[in-house]
C-alpha cells in the first residue's frame, strides 16, 4: 500500500510518498481500506513535533477518515467486513490502509459520501463538544464565530443556528462572509489580516455583538484577534479557546474580572479519552442532525494522496473554505 510519511520533523515538503507493507489488524482491532483523510490544522503541527502527541518516525499523518472495513482481528463482533465508517486516529490517515482499534470506528449510514464523513468528526464533533459540553449554549442567546468559514468555524456557525443561537459569523474576506451566509449566519463582520489595530477591532466586534454582547465568542484563531473579541464579551459570558494558527494569544486577566466571563478550553481529544460516553452520545447526535437535513458538511477542495502536503499548505495559507480532504485510493 501507499502511505505519505513523515520521516524528518518539517513542514508540508517534508512528507515523502512511500510503498509500505498492508497493516495486520491485532486483536480488538480492525483494518480499514481508506477513502478519504479531513485536514487540519494539527496535522500540520503534528508532522512539525508541535503537537500534544508525537508519533514514532516514520508515520502518516491523519487523524480524520472514512473508508470500508476490510480485514477484523481477534475479539471483534460490533463490526464487520464492508462496514462503511468513520474512524478516529492517532495518525495514519495520509495512507491507503490504516488499522485501529474497533472502538474508534463509527458505522455512517449508506447515504453519507465518503468525503463528507471524513470532514465530520474533527469539525462537527469538536464544534459540538464546544458549543454544547463547554459553552452551554442556549436558544436565544448570541454567538459570535472568529474563522466562520474554516472548517470548525463554518460547522460551529451551522450548529449554533441548529441550537436556536443568534449568529455572527467574522471573517477575512466578503467571500468567506457570503459562504457563512449560507450556513445560517444571522450577521457577517469581515476583520483586517495583517497589522492589527485592537481598539478598531474591538469596537467592530462589538457593535456587531450589540449593548449586551456575545454570550459565547467561539475562537479558533487566536492571535491579535483574540483580546479584542474578548471585550465584545457579555456579562457571565463564555470564551471558547479552539486553537491558535494565528499564534498564541497573551490575554490581560482583568477583562475576565471585569466581564464575570469564563476563558474554557476546548480540546475535543482530551474529552474523547476523559468522557468517552459523552463523545459517543455526541457523534450519535451529528449524525441524527445529519439525517434530519440540519447539517451539511462543506467539502471545498480534494487533492490525491501524493498531493497530500498541498492539501497541508492550502490549510497554512488560511484558503480552506468548510473541509479540504484528501482521496486516500487512485
Amino acid at each position: 500500500m501507499k502511505a505519505l510519511l513523515s520521516e524528518t520533523p518539517g513542514g508540508p515538503d517534508s512528507l515523502v510518498l512511500r510503498d509500505l507493507p498492508e497493516p495486520i489488524p491485532g486483536p480488538g482491532q480492525v483494518r480499514i481500506a481508506l477513502r478519504y483523510c479531513g485536514i487540519n490544522y494539527p496535522d500540520v503541527l503534528v508532522i512539525e513535533d508541535k503537537y500534544q502527541f508525537r508519533p514514532p518516525r516514520p508515520f502518516a499523518p491523519g487523524f480524520e477518515t472514512s473508508g470500508v472495513i476490510d480485514a477484523l482481528g481477534e475479539g471483534v463482533t460490533n463490526l464487520k467486513v464492508g462496514d462503511r465508517v468513520i474512524a478516529a486516529l492517532s495518525h495514519g490517515g495520509l495512507a491507503e490502509k490504516a488499522v485501529t482499534s474497533a472502538k474508534e470506528c463509527l458505522p455512517i449510514p449508506d447515504t453519507m459520501p465518503f468525503d463528507v464523513a471524513a470532514g465530520l468528526l474533527f469539525t462537527y464533533v469538536t464544534s459540538y463538544h464546544a458549543l454544547v459540553d463547554r459553552g452551554q449554549l442556549q436558544a436565544g442567546e448570541t454567538l459570535l464565530v472568529l474563522g466562520a468559514a474554516g472548517g470548525v468555524g463554518l460547522a460551529a456557525v451551522e450548529l449554533g443556528k441548529a441550537l436556536g443561537a443568534r449568529v455572527i459569523a467574522a471573517v477575512s474576506s466578503e467571500a468567506k462572509a457570503a459562504v457563512a451566509r449560507e450556513y445560517g449566519a444571522d450577521q457577517t463582520l469581515i476583520y483586517p489580516t495583517g497589522s492589527i489595530d485592537a481598539k478598531a477591532l474591538a469596537a467592530q466586534f462589538k457593535e456587531a455583538c450589540g449593548p449586551r454582547g456575545a454570550d459565547v465568542i467561539y475562537d479558533p484563531v487566536g492571535g491579535d484577534y483574540a483580546e479584542p473579541a474578548l471585550r465584545s464579551v457579555a456579562w457571565k459570558g463564555r470564551y471558547l479557546v479552539i486553537g491558535f494558527p494565528a499564534g498564541i494569544p497573551k490575554i490581560p486577566l482583568n477583562l475576565p474580572l471585569l466581564k464575570g466571563c469564563d476563558i474554557r478550553g476546548v480540546f475535543w481529544g482530551g474529552a474523547k479519552v476523559n468522557d468517552p460516553e459523552q463523545d459517543a452520545a455526541n457523534l450519535h447526535k451529528l449524525l441524527e442532525l445529519y439525517a434530519a437535513d440540519k447539517i451539511h458538511p462543506k467539502i471545498s477542495a480534494c487533492f490525491s494522496l501524493p498531493q497530500g502536503g498541498e492539501a497541508l499548505k492550502k490549510l497554512l495559507r488560511r484558503e480552506a473554505i468548510g473541509k479540504i480532504v484528501v482521496a486516500c485510493t487512485a
